[in-house]
């Protein structure tokens, strides 16, 4: 009767140390866990930094104006808050 108990209880030690260290471990999932949400946040930022960049290429693509805007904003010919307008002679 000794002897089972003996190995019931270096069982439920071994399954407890299985539990809370080594591989699939409760440490290892909320290690896991963590990444993940650190992960989405970035995920998050990076998606609207693409959407603003998406925005500014779009807008680039489709008024002439927008490049020489751009191309002056870059070489400090038009402050922040100025509004560039771009005059067409026929």
């Amino acid at each position: 009767m000794k002897l089972l108990w003996s190995i019931m209880i270096i069982l439920i030690l071994l399954l407890q140390v299985r539990l809370w260290v080594g591989e699939g471990s409760f440490a290892q999932v909320w290690g896991l866990e963590k990444a993940i949400a650190e992960q989405r946040e970035e995920n998050a930022e990076l998606a609207v930094r693409n959407e603003r960049l998406y925005a500014e290429v779009r807008n680039l693509r489709g008024e002439k104006g927008a490049v020489e805007e751009r191309a002056r904003m870059n070489l400090g010919l038009i402050r922040n808050d100025e509004t560039f307008f771009l005059v067409v002679e026929q």
